[in-house]
């Protein structure tokens, strides 16, 4: 064993001792965070507009801050941008995390000296604690690969800005930054396709036994090594041991990694984001992500079906039950107040508190009043390769179809691109909408009540999405599709695309 992996051993059994305390106050914690926030910001300018001196207690503060989304906030966040102090968290940013927003363009998030340790210590921490758990840590003593930005940073108003992925490469902790990879000056090339092929090039004869990224690009850096040596994945790189990986619902895209792999390997999902890196998996013997509580976020929850209420009740941590869907409203020590992530979750534990990410709040189908969610369509998705074990998909959209023309019912509309596709498409769809009857009430009313009929699949050819990624300058890095809208706007894009 190297002197990675033994040092590491030591430091992993702390994280956890450290993790264990916490987690038996998480009420208590929460509240703390939630009073020092305030206190620390009480004479910024956000504080003074929503007079923190006045808050007490939660109530107080539910009334003084509403929930945000980043338009709301954009007149704090552009000062800041124009240099000025005080604004939303004492002093000046330490970097903006520059990310793209639905309706604003690209969002500028600010990230503080205070807040860089949840992001930075989180991805540590969580490493550790699989390490403390399968009691396997050799894997640090080989390479490490991180599908990540470019780490190149600007500067807006004084502040560095880049990528989320791009700020965390320059926070590499030094004993790692010996067997991290690809090269610097490779991860500094901006365009993908051409990153990707000069990460090939340095990894191909290294001894890899960590990757982490984005599944769809992981897949794709799989693809391309296999297409070169006309080997899987364990043959290529036989230490290849751990799997980190965040940003999307890994279940479709399982299969087809494995297999391209060759063998099952562990696996770790994370939860972060620009805004905060909120959870990650702690345990190998389960899929729920463990709420980080004590990292200078205080979190509240909305029960999805009321989120687009005029005042939506806010519940705290000690609120929230198992099963509801939550959408995720954050506070930090970054200045971020009441700010809607627009994710969903759902909570499986709540000793300690542990959640599944199953969705975004603005991503769903409710063309005729079904409210389909993330989750459902994944889980259908899902149900229906578990019976049609040759489909592998490498990715999909789904969306609403209103005027199909002829007098015939509106329905969803499925646009896949399989790697394989199902030898029975027919008793496949029919296997995606039977379960996905069974997990919205209101789709099945409406397919009983013919208003809907059932859903259509469209098979995209391969690279559909790629070249939608490309087209949209979105390719690689942390950019992802939406599995799911409520307009047509990617559906017509990717159909257009598919007949070129």
């Amino acid at each position: 064993m190297g002197i990675r992996a033994l040092l590491s051993e030591p430091l992993a059994r702390y994280i956890v001792q450290q993790q264990q305390e916490w987690i038996s106050r998480s009420i208590e914690v929460q509240e703390k965070w939630r009073k020092d926030l305030v206190k620390k910001a009480l004479h910024t300018q956000f504080g003074k507009d929503h007079f923190f001196k006045d808050i007490n207690t939660y109530s107080d503060f539910q009334e003084a801050v509403p929930v945000h989304d980043y338009e709301d906030l954009h007149i704090y966040i552009d000062k800041v941008k124009n240099s000025e102090e005080d604004i939303l968290w004492p002093g000046k940013p330490l970097y903006f995390a520059k990310t793209s927003g639905t309706t604003s363009g690209t969002k500028y998030i600010p990230i503080s000296r205070d807040s860089i340790s949840n992001h930075i210590d989180s991805a540590r921490n969580a490493i550790l604690t699989y390490i403390a758990e399968t009691k396997k840590a050799q894997f640090l003593d080989k390479k490490l690969i991180f599908l990540s930005g470019s780490p190149v940073l600007t500067e807006t108003g004084g502040v560095l800005t880049g990528r989320l992925s791009g700020i965390s490469n320059h926070h590499v902790p030094g004993y790692l930054k010996s067997n991290q990879m690809p090269s610097y000056e490779t991860n500094c090339i901006e365009d993908w396709e051409t990153k990707l092929d000069k990460i090939i090039d340095e990894t191909l004869d290294q001894p890899m036994s960590l990757i982490s990224g984005i599944p769809p690009w992981v897949q794709m850096y799989f693809d391309k090594i296999t297409e070169r040596t006309g080997k899987k994945i364990k043959d290529v790189f036989p230490d290849f041991s751990l799997f980190i990986y965040g940003g999307v619902n890994f279940e479709p895209y399982r299969a087809k990694l494995f297999e391209s792999i060759g063998k099952r390997i562990d696996s770790i999902e994370l939860y972060p984001a620009s805004e905060g890196f909120f959870a990650y998996q702690n345990s190998q013997q389960d899929d729920g992500l463990l709420l980080l509580l004590d990292t200078g976020i205080f979190y509240e929850f909305i029960p999805v079906e009321n989120f687009f209420d005029e005042k939506p009740k806010r519940l705290s941590i000690g609120e929230v039950e198992i099963g509801q869907n939550y959408a995720v409203i954050v506070n930090n020590n970054a200045g971020l107040w009441g700010y809607s992530l627009g994710d969903t979750v759902r909570f499986v534990s709540l000793n300690p508190y542990k959640i599944l990410v199953t969705g975004r709040i603005k991503h769903f189908i409710s063309a005729f009043g079904e409210h389909v969610i993330g989750e459902e369509i994944e889980k259908a998705l899902r149900y229906a390769m578990e019976r049609h074990p040759e489909v592998e998909v490498i990715e999909f959209t789904v969306a609403p179809m209103v005027n199909s023309g002829n007098g015939r019912l509106p329905y969803h509309e499925w646009l896949v691109e399989f790697a394989v596709e199902p030898n029975n498409k027919e008793q496949f769809v029919a296997d995606i909408d039977r379960r996905l009857t069974e997990l919205n009430i209101y789709y099945k009313d409406l397919i009983k009540g013919s208003i809907l009929k059932t859903l259509e699949l469209v098979p995209l050819r391969k690279n559909s999405f790629i070249d939608y990624m490309r087209a949209n300058g979105k390719l690689g890095g942390q950019n992802k599709v939406p599995r799911l809208s409520n307009d047509r706007k990617i559906a017509d894009e990717l159909i257009n695309i598919n007949r070129q």
